[in-house]
C-alpha cells in the first residue's frame, strides 16, 4: 500500500504565507509525480501545481507567481510554499501522487486527507 500525508494547513490573514508539505511512504517503486490540488465548497477539485521526478512543473494560473512548488530533501516528499495568500485560496488542500507500487504492473493515483487552509482577515 501506499500513504500519503499533509501537513502545514491552517488560518492566515490575507498577504500571508502558509508552507504545506507532503509524503508518500509504503511499497513504492517508482514515483512519478506529485502534487497539490484544492477543493474549496460547491467547487470541483483543482489543480494546484505538480512537480515531476526529472523536474517539470506545472503551475495553475491562478496561483502562478504566488505559489512556489520544489521536492522535499526526503525522498518522496514534496513543499508547497504560498505567499500572497488571498480568500479566494481557502479550501481543503489534497497532496497527489503518481506512483508505481510492488505488486502493480502500471502507476496508480494516490491521495492524501486533505489540510484546511483557510484566508481571512
Amino acid at each position: 500500500q501506499v500513504q500519503v500525508v499533509e501537513s502545514g494547513g491552517g488560518l492566515v490573514q490575507p498577504g500571508g504565507s502558509l508552507r504545506l508539505s507532503c509524503g508518500a511512504s509504503g511499497s513504492i517503486i517508482s514515483m512519478y509525480s506529485m502534487g497539490w490540488y484544492r477543493q474549496a465548497p460547491g467547487k470541483q477539485r483543482e489543480l494546484v501545481a505538480t512537480i515531476t521526478t526529472d523536474g517539470h512543473i506545472n503551475y495553475s494560473d491562478y496561483v502562478k507567481g504566488r505559489f512556489t512548488i520544489s521536492r522535499g530533501n526526503a525522498k518522496n516528499t514534496v513543499i508547497l510554499q504560498m505567499n500572497s495568500l488571498e480568500q479566494e485560496d481557502t479550501a481543503v488542500y489534497y497532496c497527489h501522487a503518481h506512483a508505481q507500487r510492488f505488486g502493480s504492473a502500471t502507476p496508480s493515483d494516490y491521495w492524501g486527507q486533505g489540510t484546511q487552509v483557510t484566508v481571512s482577515s
